[in-house]
């Protein structure tokens, strides 16, 4: 447990950390690009930590003591009572055309958009780079094979009426060649409706707003495309492993129930935990019989909320297809994956607004570390995804135009540029110490939801 907590904490530090140096960078790189004294580069909020700082030339890089996000301090004219509770203050003596606000309004604008500007490419980078070595995955098949009834949204209760069997041709109108892009259309789909074309058959059409996120979610979970009941894989000390099943294994029947697809040995297996199954398999041509125990385990592994069900070990053998690409089109599919993570994040802030998603599914530090460490476990590559998220994500709500984010600050600036003076201090002060106080308490509220469901609440 201990041990657990350690290494979802390291991971937390180093996916924030590294994510926050993006951001800052950005702001500190177009502003020694014009010309502003910067006084700080720190990671961390509040005062910088004895020890853990270091001047190079004008700036002092450290290490602040409260680890939530980060701040490049540059010479200002005024000091706001935010920017101080924020980063501190500096007794640097600063020539008068060094300060940020002696610096043309556009040039201020690129400095405060430029670390948004580079947590969005350093996504942009990521999913490039992931694109290019691994190609892109898919499953060429768009025929529906399974649909767990009880798991579809009430709206979406109509789909559970299709044929097994039946072709999906396109989704909203738009073609569908792999169960990928079915997926994709259900999840990002920017009509208040989905609209199933399938073959041989009418239309069917499932009224879900655009920004019903969990909804679309779940219907997305919810269906399956048709897969052959052949073993792909076989874990050890499984039940399976046990039983003496292997890969390459077709799976024909199950207590002598015929099973024609994965789905149909799911739907035997997972309500049978504890109970002994007879699982009849074709090997090297040969019908054998073998009796498996199926495992009890939660539905979501480590989630002790979720129901338990019997498993056996197995995973199906898969018919994804690889297509290698080239530079130009790994860019291409990485600014997909980047306009797509950020259109999912600007969909669930909007949700959050008009109540289409629930301020529950608001998550902070603590589920952002419990994901990281999810994915460290499963592989470098895995991580690598979710910081690109987590960076998008970074650079859309960092746009929100709340004083205290970049997207607060650029708003006073346009003001600015609109009435060809800058706002009165008391008023930006104002507004800062609001901003501060509305950010606090998303915090706040981020942290509530972590602990609930750290209790299971």
């Amino acid at each position: 447990m201990i041990g657990n907590v350690a290494f979802t904490v390291a991971i937390l530090a180093i996916v924030l950390g590294i994510l926050v140096f993006v951001h800052e960078l950005g702001h500190y790189m177009a502003a020694k690009a014009f010309g502003v004294w910067v006084h700080r580069f720190a990671i961390g909020i509040g005062k910088p930590i004895p020890g853990l700082t270091f001047r190079r030339g004008e700036t002092e890089w450290a290490i602040a003591w409260l680890p939530l996000g980060g701040y490049v301090k540059m010479a200002s004219r005024e000091h706001e009572p935010a920017s101080s509770v924020l980063e501190g203050n500096s007794s640097d003596e600063v020539p008068p055309d060094r300060v940020f606000e002696a610096k043309p309004i556009w040039q201020r604008m690129i400095i405060i958009l430029s670390g948004v500007t580079l947590n969005a490419v350093f996504a942009l980078l990521i999913f490039t780079g992931l694109a290019w070595k691994n190609g892109r995955h898919y499953d060429p098949t768009t025929t529906l094979g399974h649909v767990a009834a009880d798991s579809l949204p009430l709206e979406a209760k109509a789909v559970a009426a299709i044929p097994i069997g039946t072709r999906i041709i396109a989704v909203d109108g738009q073609a569908v060649t792999s169960w990928d892009a079915i997926i994709e259309r259900i999840t990002a789909g920017g009509s208040n409706q989905i609209t199933f074309a399938l073959a041989g058959r009418p239309d069917l059409v499932v009224a879900l707003h655009r920004d019903a996120l969990a909804q679309r979610a779940a219907l997305a979970l919810a269906i399956a495309p048709t897969q052959a009941p052949v073993l792909g894989a076989v874990g050890v000390n499984t039940p399976a492993k046990a039983a003496g099943l292997a890969p390459g294994d077709s799976i024909v029947a199950i207590d002598g129930a015929p099973v024609t697809w994965w789905s149909d040995a799911v739907e035997r297996i997972q309500p049978s935990a504890g109970k002994a199954l007879q699982i009849d398999v074709i090997r090297d041509r040969a019908r054998q019989r073998v009796s498996v125990v199926p495992r009890a385990e939660h539905q979501i592994p480590g989630d002790d909320r979720s129901p338990m069900i019997g498993r056996i070990g197995v995973a199906a053998k898969t018919r994804y297809l690889t297509e290698s690409l080239s530079l130009g089109g790994a860019i291409e599919a990485g600014a997909d994956a980047t306009l797509a993570s950020a259109g999912t994040i600007f969909r669930t802030l909007r949700g959050l607004a008009n109540g289409r998603v629930s301020t529950t599914q608001v998550g902070g530090p603590i589920l952002i570390g419990q994901m990281a460490a999810q994915e460290a476990r499963a592989g470098i590559e895995p991580l690598l995804a979710f910081i690109g998220l987590i960076s998008i994500n970074l650079a859309v709500v960092n746009l929100l135009p709340i004083p205290v984010l970049d997207g607060g600050a650029f708003l006073f600036l346009l003001v600015e540029a609109v009435i060809r003076r800058p706002l009165p201090t008391r008023v930006r002060e104002v507004f800062s110490m609001l901003g501060l106080a509305i950010v606090v308490l998303l915090m706040a509220f981020a942290f509530k939801n972590d602990i609930f469901r750290l209790f299971g609440r």
